[in-house]
Formats: structure tokens, C-alpha cells, sequence
């Protein structure tokens, strides 16, 4: 019998209900059958198999099969878990019982983050922008905020310059500095450029008090927001305010955070534009996957807000320390609706240092840990369910803490202590496990390989697990508990170092990994009845090591003392000497604020010190940048860039940042996740970390014993 449908041929609340109930028999059975060692084995082979035959199919249904059969194999094991292999009995005692539901939880909690996790990415919406009307009569005027406290206004001013370029008619657009600081040259600045310097007497609410009390001094119908150090291009509202004029009750149009410059994994790791970030995974396919639920939510910055909206809910939330995604749940529960256009139009500055980072996302799972407290998705009122699944999901990522620390040190337990945390044969662990983990991973490759190449997560996680355990568990006992910090940007690192302070609970969990391989690999050969099981921990153990030396890796920061980020970009342009006539057309290799390498024409010869100028997209600007020749030679031009006024400073702000496609190429020029060369690549950082901390840690224990062998030569000499 076919399922029920609608008149559009949707299946109906009853079709979805007939098929599940369809599914829930033979899945049932799937989950529960027990089978011997032989049987499970084939059972993981053919399951492997399927899916390594699946992952290549491109169709949207094979894709959710595929999930299906994941999380048939993950249940499977689940089930095998809590059923066959907790040590209780007689033979077992009570610190065997506490480790294994130790690992049990962590293993609970990442089921559910999977499942979760493919419900909010199942059907990515993929929306497009909605062309605005002819009619700009009929625009709406929009207020622009440019929150910043203490950063320096280097960073804020081409922000500002890029804000005065959008698109849109000048009677119908102001710009606002949110001057949270009360800075002098913050305010002449904006007087100079034309936009309007906004204070208040206090900083109550950090950045939340801050926005709130400018809009009760503005009145655009929408509110555009770009933190200080994201620069939009100038056809962002032409981007977002479509969408919101066809519906009006879409309350939040949000768009990518996409970063120009590396984060501290991309720069020490030397990754960046290689292997997708951090972030992408989240703005290149979790805010799409969201938007199919109508639960795509504000990151606080490049996103355009309706007045309306926020006026309805009291404004930015002020009780958490992500005032961003609290507010727009808020308005998610009051029945107001969201959309997210995956095209980057703004771009700014990452972190520079690993301690920043770990800063920032402390803040970001504290407050997630916050407002899953005060206003949890499960219980609030007005919520549909698949918003409910994907702020949940947003928010409980966070409490990764525990669980990542459980997997890094899991496999000493039996290792170094001999507890039997998995009551059950090696091999059977294996046969149970290894279909679990892998279709995992061959799914999550298939869904995120263009945002998120296999196992970075493990080593994202690791690097941030024990910072974030605490500030989380703390705020969701007591969501008072905590503050705000502002994230620091436009740094310089002026020297190779080792951050030991930041590191210290990798290298702790670097020699207790240590020493329990080595410990295994002893037992290994002398324990000939366990050594199946012996061998599987051995093996975990050796992957924790190569993670936990991957965010070792990490926390050696590289030198980085450009002041101005150069981005690569090919851009066309017209050079000249200084006061001539005669131009040269070329294009741009990277372009700073401070620096410009060009293509050299073969037929200009420049000496180191000569005046030049240059235009860049000249068929747009008309607007000359004067600057000298560091170098030249081998095809390539390199220009210092002289003092600029503000027509020219605002030129080059528009020719590298405002372009409409300014960044729309930067995602397409990675390679899709591979997983086995993910897992080298993993690898070789995770060896490489863990010779650079063993190098230092030698150099450290003959740095603390020199000057006593030196005092005993001494005191024999005497």
C-alpha cells in the first residue's frame, strides 16, 4: 500500500508515521540480533562494503541511506554495549564498573551528536538570494552597527570604509560606530568619514548593552551588524535584504563568517587554504542544514536583523555571554522565522594566537552551556521540532569536554591499571566497533567533505577539551557564573615559541599515553592469553598519541610579524612612475593595507627606492596609490604603499574587501576529504608534535639540571 500524500505529493503526518513504523521492524532487528564472532565479523564487512559502495552515489535519498546505515551499525554496537560487555558480576569490581560507564557515557553522547548532527544536515537548503524590487522607493533604510570596545582602530577603520560603499541609496543608509571604548580618535575618525560615533556611559552587558542601546537611539527598519574587524562587501544588503523584503517574517538573514587571515591551526600548521578550518564546517554546512528547519541562528555579526523583531523580545539577550544565538531563539520561540545565504560577503580577522582561540571558544561554550540552562530548546515554548534538534545539538557540542577526555585516556584504564572496561573479547570489540566508527566516518566524509576533512575534529576537540570542561559544567550549574571577553585581533606573534602555558594538559596527557603504549607493547609480548585485547588498546593508545600530538603541533606558534595581512588575489591594475604618463597594465599578486606585488612589465626597469603608483580595477577607480619599490625583479613587482588620505585608503579598502566576489572562490579551491589521506596528514603533525614537545621537553629537564651540575663543579673545586 502506498504511503498517504498530500495534494502536492508530500507525504503526509500519517505516510511519515506508516513508514517509520515500516522501518522500525526490520531496524529493530538489525539492532538486537546477537551474532558469534564469525557472523559480526561478516556482518562489518558487508556493512563496510555497502557503504563504501554508497558514499559515491551523488543523489540526496543515497546520501540519507547512507546515514540510515550508519546509524544501524552505531546502534548495533550500542545495544551489543549496554547488553554484553559493562563488567558487572563478581568477577568485576566497583572501580572496573566506574571506568567502563565512564566510556559508556562518552560513547552515548557522541551517538547522539551524530544522530543529531545528520538530522541538521540530512537536506542542506542551499537558498538563493531574492532579487531586491526595482523600486528603491520601496527599500527599506538600514542602520548599520560596528560594535567595538577595546580594539585598535586600525583594525575598525576599514570596516567603516567598506560600511560607507554598500550598495544601497544614500537617504536610506547610516552607519554607526558603537563605540564602547569612548575613544577620542574614534570619534574624529567618524567624523572626518561622515558616520556616527555612539557612546554610552557604561559597558553593562558587553556587547548585548552595547547594540541595545544604540537602537534605542536609531530607527532603520533593519539592523545590519558587523563585528569591528569584518569587512563587508558592498553587496551585502543586496545580498540579504531581498529575503526579508519578500517575507516579512523573517527576522534574520544571516550570512558566512569567513576569515582573510589564518587561525593559529592554519598558521602553525601551515594549513590555511588547504585543509577547510575550524569554522567552515559550521557556516559551509550546518547553518545551510539549519535553514531546512528554519533554525538557522545569529553569529553576531554580518547578518541583517529586523527592528521589529527585536523589539519584540526586549532586544539582544542579555543573560548569556552568546547573546547571538540566544537572541535568536528567542525569536525562533515567538514564531518569527530565519534564513542563511551561504555566500560569503564579509570577511575579517581570525585569532592569531592559541591562546586567544581557546579564549574565544571558552566564551562560546560557556554561553551555549548558558542558554541551555536558561532557555533550554528541549522545554521552550513555541519551538518546532527540528529547531529544537538544531540549537540542541549547537549547544550541547560544547559539553565535548568530558567525553573527549574519556576517549583520550579510555585505553589506559586496562593498560596501566588493568581494568576491564569492555568486558568482552578483543576481537569481538573490533568486529562490534570497527562498522560503527568507520561508516561514521565514511558518511561524515561523504555529508561534510568539502567543510570538514576526516579527524580534524578529533584534534580541534583535543586542543580545546580540558579548557572548555569546566566553564561549561560551571555555567550550566549556574549560568550567572562567567563573563564576557572580547576576542583580540590584529596581534602580531613576533617570535617561534613553544605556549607551554596553553599546552600543559596536552603534554600530561602526552606521557600518560606514553607510557601506557609503552606498557602495552611490553604486555603485548609477554601476556600471549589477552593479546588480542592488549594489541586493540595498544593501537587506541597510539591514535590518542598522534591527536594529542597533533594539538602539540599546535601550540608551537610560528612567527608572524606582518602587521597587515596579505591576501592573495588577482586583481587588474595600472602601473606607473610617479608623475609620468606613460602606464603599465598588470595584475596584482597579494594586496595589504601597507604592501602591493604586482606582475612587472618586461619593459619597465625599476630600481629599490623609486616612486611608483599604481590603481587597482581600474576600469571602476581613477584613484592613484602612490608607494616605493622594495623590490623588483623575476617577473614580480613588490611596492611599499606611502601615507594615504581617505579617498585613498577607501579605494584600496574596495578593490581587496568590497568586491561582490571578493571571496566567493576561496571554498571551491580545497580538495574534497579524502579520509586515509586525512588520517596521513593527521599523522604526520601528530609525529611532528610529538618530536618538537619531546626536543623542548629535553631542553627544559638540561636547562633545570645544568646549573646544579654547575654549582657541584663549583663546590668540588673549592
Amino acid at each position: 500500500m502506498p504511503a498517504p500524500r498530500d495534494g502536492g505529493g508530500r507525504l503526509t503526518g500519517v505516510g511519515w508515521l506508516l513508514l517509520a513504523v515500516l522501518f522500525a521492524v526490520p531496524a529493530y532487528v538489525v539492532v538486537v540480533t546477537p551474532f558469534a564472532l564469525e557472523w559480526q565479523a561478516l556482518c562489518a564487512v558487508v556493512m563496510i562494503g555497502a557503504a563504501l559502495l554508497m558514499r559515491h552515489a551523488k543523489s540526496r535519498q543515497m546520501l540519507i541511506a547512507l546515514m540510515v546505515v550508519s546509524l544501524l551499525a552505531s546502534s548495533r554496537y550500542l545495544y551489543w554495549r549496554l547488553t554484553q560487555t559493562l563488567p558487572i558480576g563478581p568477577q568485576f569490581d566497583g572501580w572496573d564498573l566506574f571506568l567502563a560507564s565512564g566510556l559508556v557515557f562518552a560513547e552515548l553522547y557522541a551517538y547522539v551528536i551524530l544522530l543529531f548532527g545528520f538530522v541538521q544536515t540530512a537536506w542542506p537548503l542551499g537558498r538563493k538570494p531574492v532579487p531586491l524590487p526595482e523600486d528603491e522607493s520601496s527599500w527599506p533604510t538600514v542602520d548599520v552597527f560596528i560594535p567595538t570596545y577595546n580594539e585598535p582602530l586600525k583594525v575598525v577603520r576599514p570596516t567603516v570604509l567598506a560600511a560607507l560603499a554598500l550598495d544601497w541609496p544614500r537617504d536610506k543608509l547610516r552607519i554607526h560606530v558603537l563605540d564602547d571604548g569612548r575613544r577620542e580618535e574614534f570619534r574624529a575618525f567618524c567624523e572626518t568619514v561622515g558616520v556616527v560615533h555612539v557612546t554610552r556611559a557604561d559597558n553593562k552587558h558587553a556587547k548585548a548593552g552595547n547594540i541595545n542601546a544604540a537602537l534605542k537611539k536609531t530607527h532603520g527598519e533593519l539592523i545590519a551588524i558587523f563585528d569591528c574587524d569584518h569587512i563587508p562587501t558592498r553587496s551585502f544588503l543586496q545580498f540579504t535584504v531581498g529575503t526579508m523584503m519578500a517575507d516579512p517574517t523573517v527576522s534574520l538573514v544571516q550570512t558566512p563568517h569567513h576569515f582573510f587571515s589564518p587561525d593559529p591551526f592554519e598558521r602553525n600548521l601551515n594549513t590555511f587554504r588547504k585543509v577547510p578550518n575550524e569554522g567552515e564546517l559550521f557556516y559551509g554546512l550546518i547553518q545551510d542544514g539549519n535553514d531546512f528547519w528554519d533554525a538557522s541562528f545569529f553569529c553576531g555579526s554580518c547578518a541583517v536583523l529586523r527592528r521589529t523583531a527585536l523589539e519584540q523580545i526586549g532586544g539582544i539577550a542579555t543573560e548569556t555571554v552568546t547573546e547571538d544565538a540566544h537572541t535568536s531563539l528567542r525569536m525562533h520561540a515567538r514564531g518569527w522565522t530565519s534564513a542563511y545565504i551561504n555566500i560569503p560577503q564579509a570577511a575579517g580577522l581570525a585569532t592569531e594566537s592559541l591562546s586567544a582561540h581557546v579564549g574565544q571558544r571558552i566564551r562560546w561554550a560557556r554561553g551555549m552551556a548558558q542558554i541551555f540552562r536558561v532557555d533550554n530548546p528541549f522545554l521552550m515554548k513555541g519551538l518546532k521540532a527540528g529547531q529544537r534538534i538544531c540549537y540542541a545539538n549547537a549547544m550541547m557540542h560544547f559539553f565535548y569536554g568530558l567525553p573527549r577526555l574519556i576517549f583520550l585516556t579510555s585505553p589506559l584504564g586496562y593498560l596501566l591499571l588493568g581494568a576491564d572496561i569492555i568486558a568482552a573479547q578483543g576481537w569481538m570489540v573490533l568486529a562490534y566497533a570497527a562498522p560503527h566508527v568507520l561508516l561514521a566516518t565514511i558518511t561524515n566524509s561523504r555529508v561534510q567533505g568539502r567543510f570538514r576533512h576526516s579527524f580534524w575534529s578529533e584534534a580541534y576537540e583535543t586542543v580545546l577539551a580540558l579548557f572548555i570542561l569546566w566553564p561549561t559544567l560551571l555555567a550550566f550549574i549556574n549560568p550567572r557564573l562567567g563573563k564576557f571577553n572580547v576576542t583580540a585581533k590584529g596581534g602580531i606573534v613576533n617570535r617561534d615559541y613553544f605556549d607551554k602555558d596553553i599546552a600543559r594538559p596536552y603534554y600530561f596527557l602526552f606521557l600518560l599515553n606514553a607510557l601506557g603504549f609503552a606498557v602495552g607493547l611490553v604486555r603485548f609480548f609477554t601476556d600471549a592469553e589477552h593479546a588480542d585485547t592488549v594489541l586493540l588498546n595498544v593501537g587506541w593508545t597510539f591514535y590518542n598519541l598522534l591527536i594529542i600530538g597533533c594539538a602539540l603541533a599546535v601550540a608551537s606558534e610560528r612567527r608572524q610579524v606582518r602587521h597587515s595581512v596579505r591576501v592573495r588575489v588577482r586583481l587588474p591594475a595600472l602601473l606607473r612612475r610617479r608623475g609620468a604618463q606613460q602606464t603599465f597594465e598588470v595584475s596584482t599578486l597579494d594586496v595589504s593595507d601597507r604592501g602591493i606585488a604586482l606582475d612587472l612589465p618586461e619593459a619597465l626597469n625599476v630600481e629599490p627606492g623609486e616612486p611608483v603608483q599604481v590603481v587597482l580595477i581600474p576600469q571602476r577607480s581613477d584613484v592613484w596609490l602612490d608607494g616605493s619599490v622594495r623590490r623588483a625583479g623575476h617577473g614580480m613587482l613588490a611596492m611599499e604603499i606611502g601615507e594615504m588620505n581617505i579617498e585613498q585608503e577607501s579605494a584600496l579598502v574596495n578593490a581587496l574587501y568590497g568586491r561582490a566576489d571578493a571571496w566567493l572562490q576561496w571554498r571551491d579551491m580545497r580538495a574534497v576529504d579524502r579520509p586515509l589521506l586525512a588520517l596521513r596528514e593527521v599523522a604526520r603533525f601528530g609525529l611532528l608534535g610529538g618530536f618538537k614537545f619531546t626536543r623542548w621537553l629535553g631542553g627544559e629537564i638540561v636547562r633545570l639540571v645544568s646549573p646544579r651540575r654547575q654549582g657541584t663543579a663549583t663546590q668540588g673545586d673549592g
